[in-house]
């Protein structure tokens, strides 16, 4: 039999892992969030009754609680469910925070709790959920070892896949998520603004460069980064590069800055190749310093 569950903060995320381990036959102890009705709403849903304001009314009877307040209230909500006697024995407690290990949960230690994190690698733009958005994902989990089992189990039975971290590294693993998520989105518009000062509407830039995004990512699916890097800097173009800065520079001044430094780690991307010359890599560096 699988174990019982609470959610603790009824947003997006915990929108999704109540709903979806409702449904891979996990059953609900309960929700509790701020909102009275966001955990009601949520409860509706897996046909449950449990619902509450207050977090150990509804954690108390469950075998894994997921903390998925905001990133801000993680601490202080397990400290007070804590100090409520809120816990099960050997409870498994767990957050979905990228950012923060399941250090934070160490006041569950004084319910005989253990504790870990489960960090599905996903965007969770909305509430609603008809298709499951931790299928096919990676689920990046640390913490105790009683946690880190339950939680790749877990995992699994949503249908993504385990990938176990040092609790140390949690803070690098989510610059890394950063980095390839928010800041995509940050370069995606930095093109467009880019592509609309050549005088295709703003509404056609994203699906003007769509094929030749995809187009990137599959190379980089086949072969790496480094050897997908293709364009001036990877042929050593000093002129287009040049050109690229003059007239950035006269367009679009605010943007000059953000080619100029995308460019100079860049090259570094293109010397890693040993396509272009020794003396081409460092007048590349030069100009886009």
């Amino acid at each position: 039999m699988k174990p019982s569950f609470a959610i603790v903060g009824c947003g997006k995320v915990g929108a999704a892992l109540g709903i979806f381990l409702a449904r891979a036959g996990y059953t609900p102890a309960g929700f509790a969030s701020r909102s009275l009705s966001s955990a009601k709403h949520l409860a509706d849903i897996v046909f449950s009754d449990q619902v509450s304001d207050i977090p150990w009314h509804v954690t108390r009877s469950a075998n894994v609680v997921f903390l998925t307040t905001p990133d801000s209230a993680i601490e202080e909500t397990c400290s007070l469910i804590s100090q409520n006697a809120g816990f099960s024995d050997q409870a498994i407690v767990l957050h979905c925070s990228g950012a923060l290990s399941s250090s934070v949960l160490s006041s569950a230690k004084t319910c005989n709790a253990w504790t870990g994190s489960m960090h599905p690698l996903q965007s969770f733009a909305s509430a609603g959920y008809r298709n499951n958005p931790f299928k096919g994902i990676i689920v990046s989990i640390e913490g105790e070892d009683p946690a880190v089992k339950i939680a790749k189990a877990i995992a699994a039975d949503l249908g993504g896949t385990a990938v176990t971290l040092l609790t140390e590294a949690k803070t690098l693993y989510h610059a890394s998520a950063v980095a390839a998520s928010n800041y995509l989105v940050t370069l995606i518009d930095f093109a467009a603004q880019l592509i609309q000062e050549a005088g295709i509407d703003r509404k056609d830039a994203f699906n003007l460069l769509k094929p030749l995004i995809e187009g990137t990512l599959s190379n980089i699916e086949k072969v790496g980064a480094r050897e997908a890097l293709t364009g001036p800097i990877a042929r050593g173009d000093v002129q287009t590069v040049q050109k690229h800065m003059e007239e950035i520079g006269s367009k679009r001044p605010d943007l000059l800055a953000l080619y100029k430094l995308l460019g100079f780690y860049t090259v570094d991307i293109a010397a890693k190749k040993n396509t272009v010359p020794e003396s081409i890599i460092k007048e590349l560096k030069r100009i886009t310093t």
